[in-house]
């Protein structure tokens, strides 16, 4: 699904207005529809429906919707709240309309002391400003802002939470910004959505259709882009009944110390899971027998040191290269993982304390090979690429990385985005707070390599590997709850996620 910005919402309307054809209010009245379906499957009987609406189009969103809730008897009041004269057409239609139905249904507020007082139980919706917003609310709007977040009632937004803005950064310390427990976003999530400052605001989003025009959909271009199972299903690769664990793939994965043992085996078995037909995992003598006990499907490559990495191996049987869980940072590694990125011409993944050595050595991301993919979580991707001030600046310095080295980046969290050397970013839906324990990143090294290994791009296999790696996260958490969660119960689940995504 794309993720369009503010202009490019407006241009999707006007486009659809032009060509499907449809007039304006009618426009109006379908969206609104979908508002009234969604609220009406929650709402109790006689739970009172309060709706503050501005004077713009997202104003009459909510003053339609006020119509279409009194039509079926449900207990609303509308406010329009006038902090400007002059009223979109569309919201003075339907404000129109709603006199005509019932006149004590709307109630026209031009100053702070008309704001009305709420009762405990209202559900409350926010339809001051829409995605067009690019100023702070003052006055009588930031008054009515206020409100909202004062009160303890759940706080419904239509399209965006009045105050934020659709794509760029607002002042967190000073900008009125409902807070809202839902938000109804019509036919696009905003990419405001996605960023973790956001949150407080945003509550949980859903994304309402309203059948704008296809054409305009499929050719407008935009970077962003949300990531769905529709994409991934057509790239699985159904396995031929005469084939052989050579066709799978030779994994090299470089991993673990004498004290981190664990991030190797991790990794090991999320590769094999992930249905990788070889691996050999390369790590020091003290790591050996740990692994060799608790995952006898790997391979051994030994390292000449006894604790640490500090040799490459010869690379010439193996098809992918992973570097980094639990290898550590000492001198004789870092040497190592530099003569590594001069030799290799192999996909490559680096993760962890490999990414920690590059972070020290930011020259030798000029030697990766294109499409290496890297997977930092937010502090190591700040040691990779500087200090940020916002979310937004976060996401163009990921892209910049990415297109400026030919890199995937994947930056790991919720909603994990994938930047590809293009400049297209993909985020990721499936995943939950349960997986934020030790581990989780090497699983996901692991499958990002077992996927590679089988003959997927390394975009491919970066957005397939996030995708099972949370969706596997979120099987997990319906078994077990996300407080009791370990790194290897989501490779227990892998093999469901991967049904999911075949099936």
């Amino acid at each position: 699904m794309k993720i369009l910005n503010a202009e490019q919402i407006r241009q999707a309307d006007a486009f659809t207005i032009e060509n499907e054809p449809v007039a304006s209010d009618v426009l109006m009245e379908r969206a609104a529809n979908r508002l009234f379906e969604w609220i009406r499957k929650r709402l109790q009987p006689h739970t009172p429906v309060v709706i503050f609406a501005g004077v713009g189009n997202n104003g009459g969103d909510g003053l339609v919707l006020a119509r279409l809730l009194a039509q079926e008897s449900y207990n609303v009041v509308a406010y329009l709240i006038r902090f400007n004269d002059k009223l979109s057409n569309d919201c003075q239609v339907n404000a129109d309309r709603l006199r005509m139905l019932d006149e004590a249904l709307l109630v026209e507020i031009s100053d702070v002391s008309e704001l009305p007082s709420l009762k405990q139980d209202a559900i409350l919706v926010d339809a001051l400003f829409g995605s067009g917003l690019n100023r702070p609310a003052k006055g009588l709007a930031e008054a009515c802002i206020n409100l909202m977040n004062e009160v303890e009632n759940v706080v419904v937004a239509i399209d965006i939470p009045s105050g934020l803005y659709a794509d760029q950064p607002v002042d967190l310390k000073s900008d009125a910004i409902v807070k809202a427990d839902y938000t109804l976003s019509f036919q696009f999530p905003k990419l405001a959505f996605f960023l973790p400052e956001n949150d407080l605001f945003v509550g949980r989003w859903e994304v309402l259709p309203i059948g704008l025009h296809p054409v305009f959909i499929n050719e407008v271009k935009t970077q962003h882009h949300f990531l769905e199972v529709s994409i991934l299903k057509p790239w699985w690769k159904a396995r031929a009944r005469f084939t052989h664990k050579g066709n799978y793939g030779h994994v090299l994965l470089i991993a673990g110390s004498a004290d981190k043992t664990g991030a190797a085996i991790l990794a090991a078995k999320a590769c094999m899971r992930s249905g990788a037909g070889l691996l050999h995992v390369h790590l020091p003598s003290k790591a050996c027998n740990p692994l060799q006990s608790a995952f006898p499907e790997a391979m051994i490559s030994i390292d000449q040191n006894d604790s640490f990495f500090s040799m490459v191996p010869d690379l010439a049987p193996y098809n992918v290269v992973a570097a980094g869980p639990g290898i550590g940072t000492a001198i004789e590694t870092s040497k190592a993982l530099k003569l590594l990125i001069q030799n290799n011409r192999l996909p490559l993944v680096l993760d962890a304390d490999a990414l920690n050595i590059l972070a020290e050595n930011k020259t030798w991301l000029s030697f990766l090979p294109r499409n290496t993919i890297l997977t930092p979580h937010p502090k190591e991707f700040e040691r990779l690429a500087g200090k940020w001030q916002n979310s937004f600046e976060r996401l163009e310095l990921q892209r910049e990385l990415s297109v400026r080295f030919g890199l995937i980046l994947i930056l790991k969290g919720a909603f994990t985005c994938v930047s590809l050397p293009d400049g297209k970013c993909f985020f990721n839906p499936t995943g939950n707070p349960g997986m934020a324990t030790a581990g989780s990143g090497d699983v996901l090294t692991g499958i990002i390599s077992g996927l590679l290994a089988q003959g997927y791009s390394p975009a491919k296999a970066s957005l397939l590997g996030v995708y099972l790696h949370g969706l596997a996260g979120d099987l997990a958490a319906e078994q077990l709850g996300m407080e009791s969660m370990l790194a290897s119960d989501i490779i227990s689940h892998l093999p469901k996620a991967i049904a999911r995504i075949r099936e």
